[in-house]
């Protein structure tokens, strides 16, 4: 390593007033070591300065978090541990079985679509046999007590019983509509887990809404 009497004794004039060609190098050579020295020292007091920084930055990104967003996925994954499912109606006349549930979030739409197979118990059909299906489109809401979230306001979109001659009539309509507004009362799409709820902490949630194909529920202090 080049030492700082080295240099001195090198940069002493042979001559008056000249530089002779051991010294130039040796001031070259110094000069390269004093630059690579202060990079050295930057980078170290840059390492130290890091680490308290890292840690003002998680806590600004804690403090500006002022949403959690769940993707189509994550709700399907939660409908599938919960389907199928058998709901009497009519006074228990008949059972309603729903079942495969297929969840979609299109990017354009500001509404969540639900596909549902469905299955009849009585009026001489069997609910383990596929009997149709139906669709609905509908927004979402949070509920505090449960720390779910629900349809709301769902809209019947479509639905088809090719065993009881194709499109659905009156009464199947009105059967269905009257699982879903109370399916849409009681049964979440989707209940917060535990890491959620961390985040969650003591804030409110403000509002729920569907965008660019993403559930975003919108937190306040």
């Amino acid at each position: 390593m080049l030492r700082m009497r080295d240099v001195l004794r090198y940069a002493l004039p042979r001559r008056s007033g000249i530089l002779t060609l051991p010294t130039m190098i040796a001031l070259s050579q110094f000069r390269a070591f004093s630059r690579h020295a202060s990079i050295r020292i930057f980078l170290a007091i840059a390492i130290v300065l890091a680490v308290p920084a890292c840690a003002s930055l998680q806590s600004v990104s804690a403090v500006l978090l002022d949403r959690i967003s769940f993707t189509a996925p994550q709700l399907q994954s939660f409908l599938d541990r919960h389907y199928p499912r058998e709901y009497d109606q009519l006074g228990g006349l008949i059972t309603l079985s729903v079942m495969n549930p297929r969840i979609s979030i299109p990017a354009q739409s500001g509404r969540l679509h639900l596909d549902f197979d469905v299955g009849i118990d009585g009026l001489g059909l069997r609910s383990d046999r596929t009997t149709g299906h139906f669709a609905v489109t509908s927004g979402l809401r949070y509920d505090p007590a449960t720390r779910g979230l629900y349809l709301d306001a769902p809209v019947l979109e479509s639905a088809e019983l090719p065993l009881l001659g194709g499109r659905i009539n009156a009464s199947g309509r009105d059967l269905i509509n009257g699982w879903l507004r109370d399916y849409a009362k009681a049964e979440p799409v989707y209940r917060f887990d535990s890491t959620e709820i961390d985040k969650l902490g003591k804030r409110r949630v403000t509002a729920t809404s569907i965008e660019d194909g993403r559930v975003i529920v919108r937190l306040e202090d």
